[in-house]
């Protein structure tokens, strides 16, 4: 052999469990995971955002706005997992090369923390993010048509058709909505001086149009027109005359009036129907379609004036033996020879005259006194 030395071999023994070098990181989620704990969880009992958490766990400044909260979360962070916060906040420090400024220093601002996360940017080939928009649209450097890509040809399409297909739609229900169609009609529309005379024997009159969907329960009887009208004659004797009632001096208005009630043009419409109660009596009226026209206690001596319909309304009353019906001035009833309830009274004339006897004024001393004495109240008018 010769006279060089052998060079000595390096021993490796193997490494136990302190050769490990344990991370600040590793250990926080340890002790999280050991009292069973997530992030959210720490977040809501902390009151620390959970981005800021994970920072602090992979040692990571750039997640951080302003460093001036770091050393605080650090410590309240070891402190909720029952670490030392001092010695926890020492080994942040360590392996992110943090330290604290104080007062109004360059190192208290932000600057350090964006100052750190540009270069963290331009080592990565990241350009500096937009203003307009937040961290996550920032776009890789380079040629920017390299990352265009086929398929957003279609998708471009696809937005352009829709958008065409909608504003032609809308075209269409507007050009729709705004069409008038004119049909011609094969009856030409009559002036009034072509319509004839209102001669009964004229066969080219039109009948008089019947109004459909009126319920004639409910209509008010009108007075029937007379065919040949009713004139009073003016002449007569000279002494007859008053000078207050006639002559040039009194008024045209007067005079047209006068003139008008002397011409009669409808009949004279019969008396209505009243109801008459000698004693506190219930009574409802209602039309034949069961519309109640009137509810109300009539007290003695109180009439009420049945409103004229074609189709004559119903009577409901109770006290029935206290409840009259007065047809052309004649008092009929009463309406039940006891207080019972009466239903369905037709209160027409002719019907209560064919169903009820004139009253005997000996059977009722109340209706009696009422009529001697004249006390007999004034009708309530139907529309109440």
């Amino acid at each position: 052999m010769n006279g060089s030395k052998r060079p000595e071999t390096e021993i490796v023994k193997p490494m136990g469990f302190d050769d490990y070098e344990m991370r600040l990181g590793d250990m926080l989620r340890g002790e999280r995971a050991t009292i069973g704990k997530s992030l959210l969880d720490v977040e809501r009992d902390l009151r620390i955002k959970a981005p800021y958490l994970a920072a602090i766990e992979n040692a990571d400044l750039t997640v951080f706005d302003a460093p001036s909260f770091i050393a605080g979360y650090v410590r309240s962070y070891a402190r909720y997992l029952r670490m030392d916060p001092e010695e926890c906040f020492a080994k942040f420090c360590a392996e992110t090369g943090f330290h604290v400024a104080h007062g109004m220093s360059r190192e208290a601002s932000t600057a350090p923390v964006a100052a750190l996360r540009a270069r963290q940017d331009a080592a990565l080939g990241v350009v500096a993010p937009d203003p307009r928009f937040g961290r996550n649209f920032s776009t890789p450097q380079g040629n920017r048509a390299t990352f265009f890509e086929p398929g957003m040809l279609g998708t471009l399409a696809v937005l352009v058709g829709v958008t065409l297909l909608i504003g032609y739609g809308g075209w269409s229900v507007l050009q729709a909505v705004q069409r008038v169609d004119l049909a011609p009609v094969d009856q030409a529309p009559v002036t009034g001086d072509a319509v004839g005379a209102l001669d009964p024997s004229d066969t080219n009159v039109a009948p008089p149009v019947v109004t459909a969907g009126i319920d004639p329960s409910t209509r008010l009887v009108q007075p029937q027109a007379l065919e040949v009208p009713v004139l009073v004659a003016r002449d007569g004797p000279i002494s007859a005359i008053d000078p207050h009632k006639s002559g040039v001096f009194l008024e045209t208005v007067a005079s047209m009036t006068a003139t008008q009630d002397a011409v009669k043009v409808v009949a004279d419409v019969k008396p209505g129907v009243e109801i008459l109660a000698s004693r506190a009596s219930w009574v409802q009226i209602s039309s034949a379609d069961g519309t109640v026209l009137f509810e109300k206690i009539l007290n003695a001596g109180e009439r009420y004036a049945v409103p004229a319909l074609e189709v004559a309304p119903r009577l409901r009353a109770g006290n029935s033996s206290a409840v009259y019906f007065i047809v052309g001035g004649k008092t009929y009833g009463p309406a039940a020879k006891g207080p019972e309830v009466v239903k369905n009274v037709d209160l027409s004339g002719a019907g209560l005259t064919a169903a009820y006897s004139v009253a005997d004024m000996t059977a009722d001393g109340d209706l009696a006194q009422f009529t001697a004495q004249n006390t007999v109240q004034d009708p309530m008018p139907s529309g109440q």
